[in-house]
């Protein structure tokens, strides 16, 4: 039984030639704790056994979306998520993947065969008449009625948002929306089940918490290990508030939401002057 164990432990150099990962490469991500060998050697040689081939596969899957080393170390060591959780995160990325992929290559065969005009379209009008009735439904009355004054009623308004969503612009930037939810599905699954009045404030206050945080960080070197650590925790909650696969994309665009005059200047009577650009230079040190 001795024997057998021994049998499967493999050397950096073979593992190495095994992935195609550089010996340098795997060094590295020993030193930054993202891939620990299963022991050392008393002459200092990393060695590894199976677990740790599972786990460099994991790291490997998560690579091929350009994920940050950082990310991925975050995403390993979340002790809400077992190997199983992992898996199944990775199999819906690497599906979303596929489906981009294969609509890049209709489009490509389009024009290949005389059609100049790539198609952007990713919500058909059944979707878009689905995505507004959901919105009218949940949306605060004072708000709804607000609305439905502007437009000069309900079906004036439906009709401008029908058009607007139905334009190629917006369908462009709502590929990308889609691509954070991991799929057309959970993105109408999180648009139909939109969470409740009472989570959405427990959201906020502890949005609140975590800015005050980082405000009291302020003298802090905006790259420390201090600062990182809260806007990683801003980055959890606001996953898990959206109910989105990869909160990358959604953290840089609050932080150009930071820079905006008027969020500015709310933002900056509570915290503080410069308060706003601080948030968004830690959010786009950490996730740049």
């Amino acid at each position: 039984m001795k024997n057998k164990e021994v049998a499967k432990i493999k050397t950096v150099k073979e593992i190495s030639e095994l992935t195609g990962i550089s010996v340098r490469t795997l060094h590295y991500y020993d030193e930054i704790g993202l891939f620990k060998p299963t022991e050392k050697t008393e002459s200092g040689y990393r060695l590894y056994d199976d677990k740790a081939l599972e786990n460099l596969q994991q790291i490997l899957f998560f690579r091929e979306f350009d994920i940050s080393l950082k990310e991925i170390k975050s995403i390993l060591e979340n002790p809400i998520l077992d190997k199983n959780k992992i898996l199944q995160m990775q199999r819906k990325m690497l599906l979303t993947k596929k489906q981009r992929l294969e609509y890049l290559i209709a489009s490509i065969d389009d024009i290949l065969k005389g059609d100049n005009k790539m198609d952007f379209t990713i919500f058909s009008k059944t979707e878009i008449e689905e995505m507004f009735q959901t919105m009218y439904d949940n949306m605060p009355e004072k708000i709804r009625q607000i609305a439905v004054n502007e437009f000069g009623g309900a079906e004036q308004w439906k009709k401008h948002y029908i058009k607007t969503m139905s334009s190629e612009d917006m369908q462009k930037r709502y590929t990308k929306v889609v691509e954070w939810y991991g799929g057309k599905d959970n993105f109408f699954s999180a648009v139909n089940n939109p969470i409740s009045k009472e989570v959405a404030e427990s959201y906020n206050k502890r949005e609140n918490i975590i800015r005050q945080k980082l405000i009291n960080l302020r003298s802090h070197n905006i790259d420390s290990f201090e600062v990182k650590e809260v806007v990683g925790e801003y980055g959890f909650v606001m996953k898990q508030f959206c109910q989105i696969n990869d909160e990358k994309g959604i953290m840089l665009a609050l932080a150009k939401y930071y820079r905006n005059d008027n969020i500015k200047s709310i933002i900056d009577e509570k915290y503080g002057i410069g308060a706003s650009e601080y948030f968004a230079q830690a959010i786009e040190k950490f996730y740049k």
